[in-house]
């Protein structure tokens, strides 16, 4: 991995991008044996709760927004990324479109300096700069991961 990425202005955001990708792909692993395994998810009143592929969609769509939202508060020009697969397409285009997603991580964000991952308010009320967006977005596909394999091994499906 040491020698990934190495255009990046940042080594921080690098490291972040690399993690993602990481952590993305394991989360796609996890999905796929959760699907095979029959694992049924708590009932909520969240859409990304109504299925498998519910969950799916919303990973993949919360990748491609974080990507987007750091590029209009840097004020580089939209990514303009691809809609995630629909629930019912996403599992045969989970592999095409995860590394679709990756693929463009590693190449939206090389330029960008050290001095603007603290920018000013990102989001009314709340301070997202961009490193801590580049954290969470690594951090949400490790949370739902978790929450697979809490549900496979409490339904004995692990």
């Amino acid at each position: 991995m040491n020698g990934e990425l190495t255009n990046y202005q940042s080594r921080a955001i690098r490291a972040l991008v690399l993690l993602h990708e990481r952590h993305l792909r394991d989360f796609v692993q996890v999905w796929r044996q959760a699907k095979k395994g029959g694992v049924v998810l708590p009932v909520t009143g969240e859409d990304q709760y109504r299925s498998l592929e519910n969950l799916l969609l919303h990973v993949f769509q919360s990748g491609r927004q974080y990507l987007a939202r750091m590029c209009e508060h840097l004020g580089r020009p939209d990514p303009e990324l691809a809609e995630p697969p629909s629930p019912g397409d996403i599992e045969a285009q989970a592999g095409p479109y995860c590394e679709y997603l990756l693929g463009r991580w590693r190449t939206v964000l090389t330029d960008v300096q050290d001095s603007e991952l603290e920018p000013e308010v990102y989001t009314p009320g709340m301070h997202y700069w961009i490193d801590a967006m580049l954290e969470h977005a690594v951090m949400h596909p490790i949370r739902h991961e978790f929450q697979l394999r809490e549900l496979q091994e409490a339904q004995g499906r692990a």
